[in-house]
């Protein structure tokens, strides 16, 4: 079936969802004529905005439950990353000769614009984000999305030939692609910053985890460039059979074709840029701008160009944004956070004396013990709230650390200050999940900055 020929075509969307993936999809078929039931296991008052989206489309829904029939009677299934690919009535349509596919492999098979790929455990926002900003300030017409932000399906009918769509893409995006689904003639370049430990509650181990990132690999035709970490021991041993292969790497004097040499961002002589020049807060931002770089530089931006562009590039929020100075102390909203390793990389990045408010739903099996090493040699002390409070304690004392346990992210909040001492620093890095007590880790990272403001006021600097 082709991916337009939707008319009259039955079609279960399973999970509408809260965040509009699920809107834009429904509106998307539902424009293409198809037959769309939409089925949802949370009940109708929880997903009230999404339902007022699509009240005008005419589709069926089937809330509080999922019924097999919807998927074994469906042509096409069309499921929420969210939803795993072995989920049994994913595994029951398949079955029954029903093609499921998901929001993400339609868009790639109907997008009219060439289509940047990028993906990693830490970084791909900001990669994402640099990469469209460095190819605006070139000249280019981007559209950014995917995780990111929009589901870009719904900005189909303003793409032109020549225009770039820019994809942040999660590990659950690509795990949901069909299977067998190959190079995608539309892909100009693909990459991948990093691959860490994280999402095991998902995919089970990081071999697992490791082979639903490489997925990215299989979409790019031989004509794509494939940007991938040289510094990374996982991504380092992808073995890539299509495309322009870019490796980059901020190790000194590594060998990598993008690099940096004398304080300058490099692909091979070229000189793309100057790291005095670069205004995002934390060494691990090198390598983000090195890989968007070589992205922007591979889709034809010109040298010179990246070089003034560099200085233009503004973190986003919640990746160790600076919030200012209260009462003297600075703070750094890290909220972005949920795995130790992204607050391992925080900590390596503030250089004055800190106190580190971390907490949250721990990630099943992912080690703390680099965390807590660290975490001793840099913060004075350390504050955990939420639903692993005393788990993350211990292992904070264990290692050394002086620590509190709070209950809730107000409480540490109320601690991390009165432990401050004249000068220090508030690092918020939670280094787990947000969903014991909030709806993602945004709504977790805004509770802070009004908590700080409710404890401190503006800040003065």
């Amino acid at each position: 079936m082709s991916a337009l020929d939707f008319a009259g075509r039955r079609v279960t969307v399973m999970g509408l969802g809260l965040q509009g993936g699920g809107v834009e999809v429904v509106r998307f078929l539902a424009a293409r004529g198809a037959q769309v039931t939409v089925t949802d296991k949370r009940p109708a008052e929880q997903l009230r905005e999404s339902l007022d989206a699509i009240a005008a489309l005419g589709v069926r829904t089937v809330l509080g439950l999922h019924r097999e029939e919807d998927f074994t009677t469906a042509e096409v299934v069309v499921a929420n990353p969210a939803v795993a690919p072995h989920h049994p009535l994913l595994v029951a349509a398949r079955a029954a000769g029903v093609l499921v596919t998901s929001e993400m492999a339609l868009f790639l098979a109907v997008c009219p614009s060439r289509v940047v790929l990028i993906t990693g455990t830490q970084g791909k926002s900001s990669t994402t984000h640099a990469t469209a900003r460095l190819l605006e300030e070139s000249g280019a017409r981007v559209h950014l999305g995917g995780n990111i932000g929009r589901a870009l399906i719904s900005a189909l009918d303003d793409m032109r030939p020549d225009d770039l769509a820019l994809v942040e893409i999660s590990s659950y995006q690509l795990e949901a692609l069909p299977a067998g689904l190959g190079p995608c003639e539309r892909v100009a370049a693909v990459a991948c910053v990093n691959v860490l430990a994280d999402h095991l509650e998902r995919h089970g181990t990081v071999a697992d985890y490791d082979a639903a990132k490489r997925r990215i690999l299989d979409l790019a035709p031989a004509s794509a460039t494939v940007v991938l970490s040289a510094d990374d021991p996982r991504v380092g041993r992808w073995p890539v059979t299509r495309g322009n292969v870019l490796r980059f790497s901020t190790a000194p004097r590594s060998r990598a074709p993008l690099h940096i040499a004398d304080g300058e961002f490099r692909l091979g002589s070229e000189t793309l840029g100057r790291v005095a020049d670069l205004r995002l807060a934390g060494e691990f931002q090198r390598g983000n701008m090195l890989a968007a770089l070589g992205l922007a530089r591979a889709l034809g931006a010109a040298p010179a160009s990246l070089a003034r562009a560099v200085v233009t590039v503004r973190g986003l929020e919640h990746r160790l944004q600076d919030l200012g100075e209260f009462d003297g102390h600075r703070v750094w909203d890290n909220g972005i956070s949920t795995t130790p390793d992204s607050t391992v990389s925080a900590l390596r990045s503030i250089e004055r004396p800190l106190v580190l408010l971390c907490g949250g739903q721990a990630k099943q099996d992912l080690p703390l013990g680099e965390l807590a090493a660290l975490a001793r040699e840099r913060a004075r002390a350390v504050v955990t709230f939420g639903g692993s409070s005393e788990a993350l304690a211990a292992e904070f004392r264990a290692a050394g650390v002086p620590v509190c346990a709070t209950a809730t992210l107000r409480e540490g909040v109320a601690r991390a200050w009165g432990e401050l001492r004249q000068g220090e620093t508030l690092l918020f890095s939670p280094a787990c999940a947000s969903f014991d007590e909030f709806l993602n880790f945004r709504d977790r990272a805004l509770r802070f900055r009004e908590h700080v403001q409710a404890a401190c006021g503006a800040p003065t600097r």
